[in-house]
């Protein structure tokens, strides 16, 4: 039982991978940078029965309002053409979804150098009263 269970946790991780590579070049090829940005794709998480597949992205050069439009307006057409492009019986249903974890990692980092700064001073004000 494990074994199969390994076995399909391994054909999820190659499909998702498909998925990403085949969607991104659809989306370079189909979205206009110019109104959506530029978009990444930074991760696919398929559904176990291959049904949904939630793809995460991120942006430059545009709002992520902008970028999430633009794909939810093309996730039917990029259905089809992975449906044409991979020869898989169940090709899953696209949710776009931005991706903030890069956004959030640098509010940490600028939070910590803060915190540094703010320590720094404090032991600088601490040696000169002694």
């Amino acid at each position: 039982m494990v074994r199969h269970q390994a076995k399909s946790s391994g054909r999820n991780a190659r499909l998702a991978e498909q998925i990403q590579k085949d969607i991104a070049i659809l989306i370079q090829r189909e979205i206009d940078v110019s109104t959506a940005g530029l978009i990444t794709l930074t991760e696919v998480n398929l559904s176990a029965d291959y049904a949904h597949a939630k793809v995460y992205f991120t942006v430059l050069g545009a709002a992520p309002e902008k970028a999430q439009k633009a794909l939810d307006e093309k996730a039917n057409w990029l259905h089809a053409q992975l449906f044409k492009m991979m020869h898989i019986h169940t090709v899953p249903v696209l949710r776009f979804i931005y991706d903030d974890r890069m956004q959030r990692g640098d509010e940490v980092r600028r939070l910590i150098d803060q915190v540094s700064q703010q320590d720094a001073a404090q032991s600088r004000d601490d040696d000169a009263d002694d």
